[in-house]
């Protein structure tokens, strides 16, 4: 297999998207001078656009089937050579399909195997490890485009150092002078991941105290009332960034943070793979297989029974948030700092 073109079909959470990073720093390393072109939801192109891995983005828009088969046949005269679908659904395959690329290759699931070339066995599990990154990496294994797994597995995002020189340019504009404390306090997935408002608010105070630091808010615009909520409680300089940035003007701010503060949320992902010092506060989903990875990253939990449920909304009185004090996480984030 030598392809010349390549079209990956990413994911369509930040969160995912992250977590594969790996993998399509891998499939640069294993095809250098192919081409290699991104198909994405625009809620996450942003997020590629500057890594070395890829070369060209195509916004992926359409809603209804007929939309989705002509914006394959529309993809027919790329000529590309090898559909990667990292995607899980029936309609990444059919998209492939519609555009007539020769290779397609993806996880049998979702009934789609008949419109693959290389239809890859889910792993089972217990084998392969059991983050995330992993899961991406393997379909490029198990479909033997990598001999074995690459040396470094590490979630990073390459363009770091140039976005953290625009955010800091940026928070200048916007009048913050000196260290800037980041947080996402909401989550998309559901409630039951969110740690509460009112902690939040406590846990920056602490940090801004102690390290002089102002406090930026960053959420979706859905989120807005949340975090001007956290932001009116917080005793420091603040400002309410929600539903006032695109994801690639985020990624420059939340490079530009000297530590950040949140849930297991697209934001705790993109911040770690910045290289940022970053305490995630983990309740009902599970720090194994989807958390932060990297020496700066911090995740904070109480241990109760009924954690990690995976629940959208917690049934009962949401013990695995409310028990998680606003002082251990100031403390776990103060220690990071040192």
């Amino acid at each position: 297999m030598n392809p010349r073109k390549i079209l990956v079909r990413a994911t369509n959470w930040v969160g995912d998207a992250v977590m594969s990073l790996p993998a399509l720093r891998a499939l640069r390393e294993r095809f250098p001078q192919a081409e290699i072109v991104i198909l994405a939801k625009p809620w996450v192109a942003d997020l590629y656009h500057r890594e070395p891995f890829c070369d060209r983005m195509i916004p992926y828009t359409p809603q209804t089937l007929p939309h989705k088969w002509a914006a394959g046949r529309a993809l027919a005269k790329e000529g590309f050579d090898c559909a990667i679908l990292f995607q899980n659904a029936f309609e990444a395959a059919l998209v492939a399909f519609a555009a007539r690329i020769p290779e397609r290759i993806g996880y049998a699931r979702d009934g789609r195997g008949m419109l693959l070339t290389k239809a890859v066995a889910v792993p089972l599990p217990g084998e392969i490890p059991p983050h995330e990154r992993f899961y991406y990496l393997e379909l490029l294994h198990r479909a033997g485009i990598l001999e074995s797994l690459p040396d470094s597995d590490r979630i990073q995002l390459d363009c770091a150092p140039a976005a953290r020189e625009a955010g800091q340019a940026s928070f200048r504009d916007m009048g913050f002078a000196g260290d800037v404390i980041g947080m996402s306090p909401g989550a998309a997935y559901g409630s039951a991941k969110q740690w509460i408002p009112e902690h939040f608010a406590a846990a920056a105070t602490r940090l801004a105290r102690e390290t002089g630091a102002s406090v930026a808010i960053f959420g979706s615009r859905a989120e807005h009332a949340l975090c001007a909520g956290i932001a009116a409680a917080i005793n420091a300089p603040v400002k309410n960034l929600a539903g006032e940035t695109t994801l690639a003007q985020y990624i420059d701010l939340a490079a530009a943070c000297r530590i950040y503060l949140t849930n297991d949320s697209g934001g705790m992902h993109i911040a770690s793979a910045l290289g940022v010092p970053t305490v995630s506060i983990f309740g009902a989903t599970n720090e194994v297989t989807t958390g932060p990875t990297g020496p700066l990253a911090r995740v904070v939990r109480e241990p109760v029974e009924c954690s990690p449920c995976m629940k959208r909304e917690c049934p009962i009185d949401h013990r695995c948030m409310t028990r998680v004090s606003s002082e251990r996480v100031a403390l776990t984030a103060l220690d990071l700092l040192k």
